[in-house]
């Protein structure tokens, strides 16, 4: 009895503790949102920080960030995404399959969702190193790259006893996704409230999706 209440007990702590991020990540996300809709002062910001990146930029430093966006589009994350899957599948690791599938999967569709909901249009620039004709907000390469390199960092942190190895990944995993974000702001795709709600946005994906599965999953 006593260990099936302590089981009980964790379950709900890790349920209470992503409802948490969930919520503090949604409000950022919506505190985002509502400056763009408003056009407060962070959209002038938006302009002025794509400006002056476009202004300095270098063709060597370009194409670093090219590679680094290219390598984060949605199908290739989702390629990756399926073949780490199917890896742990064999290793057993059911829980971390569907984990990570919903995280990346889910948060592709949530993504796609809100651009539609906010449908505002991608930065201009007649010289532009990448043109699309999407809606900008929320940014789909930094938002996949949250859900999908967030998810990685969890599974670490939940299989490994080695704290410098947790630290590790929460910091791997944090540089490439604003190494990603930095990416789109740089190229001309997306503004710097476009990635900022994109994160927020996956990090509250990460925080539902992983906590709620906990909860049900390990249900006795």
């Amino acid at each position: 009895m006593t260990s099936k209440l302590s089981s009980n007990q964790v379950r709900a702590l890790h349920l209470i503790a992503g409802l948490l991020v969930f919520l503090v990540m949604t409000l950022t996300l919506g505190e985002i949102a509502e400056d763009v809709r408003d056009g407060e002062p962070l959209t002038l910001t938006d302009v002025r920080f794509s400006n002056w990146l476009h202004t300095n930029g270098s063709p060597p430093f370009t194409k670093a960030m090219w590679i680094i966006t290219k390598l984060h589009g949605s199908v290739i994350v989702c390629t990756v995404a399926v073949l780490v899957g199917l890896y742990l599948w064999r290793r057993r690791q059911r829980y971390w399959v569907v984990a990570l599938w919903l995280s990346v999967f889910g948060g592709l569709l949530l993504n796609n969702i809100l651009k539609l909901v906010f449908h505002r249009a991608r930065p201009h620039f007649l010289d532009a190193v990448q043109s699309l004709t999407t809606y900008s907000f929320p940014s789909g390469h930094t938002m996949i790259s949250t859900v999908f390199y967030g998810s990685l960092a969890a599974f670490v942190i939940a299989n490994s006893k080695s704290w410098p190895l947790r630290i590790f990944s929460v910091a791997l995993a944090l540089t490439v996704i604003m190494l990603v974000a930095f990416s789109r702001i740089y190229l001309g795709a997306h503004y710097l409230s476009d990635v900022l709600g994109a994160m927020a946005e996956g990090f509250a994906w990460i925080a539902l999706s992983l906590t709620g599965l906990y909860y049900f999953w390990n249900r006795n």
